[in-house]
């Protein structure tokens, strides 16, 4: 991560999220900004390559910064990085293209392993909003959940990982459960995210229900 965008108005908790970052990403320049404003300036100015967004900033939502950066920067991974964890935050800042979803409140070791995840081509997803994304959708309708999964033609290796990747488990996870590597793993995502037209583990978790798999063992 050559540039990273760090959007958070509390000066303590900017310092902390900073030494974190360097401690993930210790050559990466970093630009701080405290102010919504502030951040869409830079995101005209600089070319990022991570974005680490709160949301309620004085000025507005780092809401903005996402759909900012997903039209004139669609390469850079903004991470939103919150308290918030209730479905008014959460889905707005998922369909406005963030990356992951990151709750302040976990513990240090966590984020850090979260975020790890991200050069592994993983998006940073705290575990209770992946839980929060499935039992969203859990309680709506599963309309003719066959021919969905014929019309997205997944074969049944596909869906056995789609699954895992919904409900959470990691890719080395995924391959110890399937006896399979993870570089084999990896591919299975690919594969499974190109047909379904997703980029991100919330955007399949969405998928997965929409195709009626959380139904079955």
């Amino acid at each position: 991560m050559n540039h990273i965008l760090l959007l958070e108005d509390i000066p303590e908790i900017r310092a902390w999220l900073k030494a974190l970052v360097k401690q993930i990403f210790a050559n990466a320049q970093i630009t701080e900004c405290s102010r919504v404003q502030d951040a869409l300036k830079q995101v005209q100015t600089q070319r990022f390559t991570l974005a680490l967004l709160d949301l309620g900033l004085p000025d507005g939502s780092g809401v903005e910064v996402v759909t900012a950066l997903r039209e004139h920067q669609p390469e850079v991974q903004s991470v939103i990085v919150t308290i918030h964890d209730d479905d008014e935050h959460l889905f707005p800042a998922l369909q406005a293209g963030a990356f992951g979803y990151l709750l302040k409140e976990q513990s240090r070791e966590l984020l850090v392993e979260q975020l790890q995840r991200i050069s592994q081509g993983e998006p940073p997803l705290s575990p209770s909003i992946a839980r929060k994304v499935i039992s969203y959708f859990a309680a709506q309708s599963r309309p003719q959940a066959n021919a969905l999964l014929h019309e997205v033609s997944l074969t049944d290796r596909e869906t056995e990982v789609l699954l895992r990747v919904a409900k959470g488990f990691t890719l080395p996870e995924i391959g110890v459960q399937l006896g399979l590597s993870r570089h084999t793993i990896a591919d299975y995502v690919k594969q499974i995210y190109r047909k379904l037209n997703v980029s991100s583990r919330a955007e399949a978790a969405l998928e997965a229900q929409r195709l009626g798999l959380f139904g079955r063992n």
